[in-house]
């Protein structure tokens, strides 16, 4: 480690003056303790690291990062209203209603798709974006490539065009392009196909210094799922979005692989209740489940994660044994374009929340050390933050087996093993209900491999259309 000039520094480098100043006024001088054994294009690459640093604001994040949180919303919570599974006459007459009024949204062109898609696909065994992990049971398409054909059969369906917004992250925007592009965009319009970055942040040791990685190099993390949120500010997406006569963006998170896109019953029900924000649902599995959970607190929704929630409410029942508090937080939601702009004229919107976690970095003496205990904060935003700025939510419960199968896990639960076994019993539900003969294991898991393109048909319905009614399963069958 060297002793460094900060007039030195500046002299070379006017135009970083400024944030050169910073860095040193808010006790970060030891990102620049290499400065003279790095090349010229190192210290580029560490300048333009720092031009997206607000100082100041990590400065105050760091110190307010051990203020225990407040414990008394679980002094005040109560179930939310929730749109349940309608199982009688009167409730699916008013889904029936929902899917009219939201057919009429799609067909008008009012509805934006907006894919969260930062994540990297290491643990799933890939070397690039999770969005590129082959995924369908029997053509191995990639999850971009089935989220991508769902969009083009929407856009059949309702003759509309449907822009998607991808947010990405610096570690996967150019894989994920360059992706793209070398499948031509899976037959969408590239010119209604966008790609935005999420805002980065430093992560800083247990005494606030910024962590290093490299003699050139910050750590730096995304800023969270809420970061989706402050991008499409920040970066303007706002006002394309609104350009195109887009009213209401649908997001999902890009590892579910049985999202129903831009759902038209979900979107009706937002539309028929003038909502700010609207989320699905599932009932958990068990009070134990690791899932955040969306509650109601003095009348605004609100999500509890699983590790918030006292013992006492986690197994909390009522009086027909159905567990409390029960609504899921799968990540699927419609935000009023109205409402994010009024967000938007907010000081502060989405707080950070920390994440400690073991992060190597290189020491003083330039040697990089993989830490056995945690030894880094991370600063995150969370989209569900938003909820307590929401005047009108809507909560839709759907069920898992038919809408929530994410890909988290290399093996076990959540994994590309269940993802696929999920979408072959959703084809062969679909098949069930069209007459065709569709046989079962033990375990309730069709016999055998199906796929269906959503260009052939959509959903069930379409499904029932199209399908040649002398159809025989044999065990395999690709749509």
């Amino acid at each position: 480690m060297n002793t460094v000039n900060k007039d030195h520094i500046e002299k070379a480098y006017p135009d970083y003056k400024h944030l050169i100043e910073k860095a040193f006024q808010t006790g970060q001088s030891h990102i620049f303790s290499w400065w003279n054994e790095i090349t010229t294009a190192e210290k580029l690459h560490l300048l333009k690291q720092i031009s997206s640093i607000d100082f100041t604001l990590l400065q105050k994040l760091f110190h307010e990062s051990f203020i225990s949180a407040s414990d008394m919303f679980q002094k005040n919570l109560q179930p939310p209203p929730i749109i349940g599974i309608p199982e009688n006459i009167t409730g699916k007459k008013a889904a029936e209603k929902a899917k009219q009024v939201g057919e009429e949204s799609l067909c008008n062109g009012e509805i934006a798709i907006l894919t969260v898609a930062g994540g990297q696909g290491t643990r799933l065994g890939i070397d690039g974006p999770k969005g590129m992990l082959p995924i369908s049971p029997i053509n191995k398409k990639s999850i971009f490539q089935l989220h991508a054909e769902k969009i083009r059969a929407l856009q059949t369906k309702y003759n509309a065009m449907f822009p998607w917004y991808i947010m990405t992250s610096e570690t996967n925007d150019h894989d994920t392009q360059e992706f793209f592009r070398s499948n031509k965009f899976f037959g969408l319009d590239q010119q209604r196909v966008y790609f935005f970055t999420q805002r980065m942040i430093p992560t800083v040791d247990m005494n606030g210094k910024i962590l290093m990685n490299a003699k050139s190099n910050i750590v730096m993390s995304p800023n969270g799922h809420g970061g989706t949120i402050i991008a499409l500010q920040e970066k303007s997406i706002i006002n394309d979005i609104k350009e195109r006569g887009v009213r209401h963006i649908f997001y999902h998170q890009v590892d579910n692989v049985l999202i129903k896109m831009a759902d038209p019953v979900f979107i009706g029900y937002h539309l028929m209740d003038g909502a700010d924000v609207s989320s699905k649902v599932v009932k958990k599995r068990s009070p134990d489940e690791k899932v955040g959970v969306i509650v109601s607190l003095d009348g605004h929704l609100h999500v509890v994660e699983y590790s918030e929630l006292s013992q006492e409410d986690k197994y909390a029942k009522n009086n027909d044994g159905t567990l409390k508090y029960n609504a899921g937080n799968i990540a699927i939601h419609i935000f009023s374009i109205a409402f994010l702009e009024k967000l938007f004229q907010m000081e502060t919107y989405l707080p950070y929340h920390i994440a400690i976690k073991k992060v190597p970095f290189i020491d003083l003496n330039g040697n990089l050390i993989t830490p056995k205990e945690n030894n880094a904060i991370k600063f995150e935003t969370f989209i569900f933050d938003v909820l307590k700025h929401v005047k009108n939510g809507v909560l839709m419960e759907v069920i898992r087996k038919e809408e929530f199968s994410p890909v988290k896990n290399a093996e076990g639960d959540d994994s590309p093993a269940t993802a696929q076994q999920d979408m072959v019993n959703i084809f062969g539900q679909w098949l069930r209900k069209a007459g065709v003969a569709i046989p079962k294991d033990s375990n309730d898991n069709v016999k055998g491999l199906i796929e269906i393109n959503p260009c052939f048909a959509f959903n069930e319905e379409d499904l029932i259309k199209n399908v040649d009614k002398d159809l025989e399963f044999r065990g395999f069958l690709n749509l």
